[in-house]
């Protein structure tokens, strides 16, 4: 069984009071592989990945396209997303980035659930070569459409999974984050090791709340991470939960929570 490579979203541990040159080097003291961010615009990039690199981390994930509910489901977004994703794959390619984030998109009028993964499709099979070319990662995230995010369409794991494997891409996975499909479907430990082939990426938060995995909240991550740890998952594990309290301090806790 081998350790999990643990990463951690920046958003949720930036502060005021501690520098990103401060918390990228405790990140690394504490044993952290990875950092992450939702988006290229988010700060400026090629200060972050240098940054990340001072430190020996490496950047795991960024978006891939913009617009989370305005996504791959709608056959008019098609051209801009492919352009978005094709820039995205560069990128990652000249930054060592192993995976980009992908949207299906909010559901949309009138429109089933097959019809939204048949577009997603498309567009997947319009930028999957360069995926596959430049060994990029494209993680469509599994998100929560009960509080969340309402209206998400690729909130069940079966639906992204169908999805996978009609593109029959090995650099198109998904993103489980193991909050989202806590709150939609449970069974975690189970489904995650059913499909593992098709998961690129994890993201991590404690429910309810979303933040830290203490023992307010209902999953055992221990067990979790264990039962990811045996399948020989070779990708990353980003913390993406707010901190109740000092973040340095969560972000240790949640290291060695994680570190099975």
């Amino acid at each position: 069984m081998g350790r999990i490579n643990q990463s951690f979203c920046l958003g949720c541990f930036k502060s005021k009071d501690v520098s990103d040159d401060d918390l990228f080097a405790a990140a690394a003291k504490i044993g952290y592989a990875a950092v992450e961010w939702w988006g290229r615009a988010q700060v400026p990039h090629d200060d972050l990945v240098a940054l990340a690199k001072k430190h020996g981390l490496r950047v795991a994930s960024c978006s891939g396209h913009a617009s989370l509910p305005d996504g791959m489901n709608k056959p008019e977004n098609h051209d801009r997303i492919e352009k978005e994703i094709l820039e995205s794959i560069k990128i990652a390619q000249r930054d060592d980035i192993p995976g980009l984030i992908c949207f299906s998109g909010n559901r949309n009028e009138g429109q089933s659930d097959e019809e939204g993964l048949e577009e997603c499709v498309k567009i997947f099979n319009r930028v999957k070569g360069a995926a596959e070319k430049a060994n990029v990662n494209l993680n469509l995230e599994l998100l929560n459409s009960k509080v969340n995010h309402p209206g998400y369409q690729c909130d069940h794991t079966a639906w992204g999974v169908e999805l996978c494997k009609r593109v029959d891409s090995p650099n198109v996975k998904l993103l489980y984050d193991i909050y989202h499909m806590q709150i939609m479907e449970g069974d975690i430990i189970r489904t995650v090791q059913e499909n593992i082939d098709y998961i690129g990426h994890f993201h991590t938060a404690g429910n309810p709340g979303r933040n830290d995995m203490d023992d307010t909240q209902e999953m055992n991550y221990v067990g979790i991470c264990k039962g990811i740890a045996e399948t020989g998952y070779k990708f990353y594990m980003g913390h993406e939960f707010s901190p109740k309290g000092d973040k340095i301090e969560a972000l240790e806790a949640a290291f060695k929570l994680c570190d099975v």
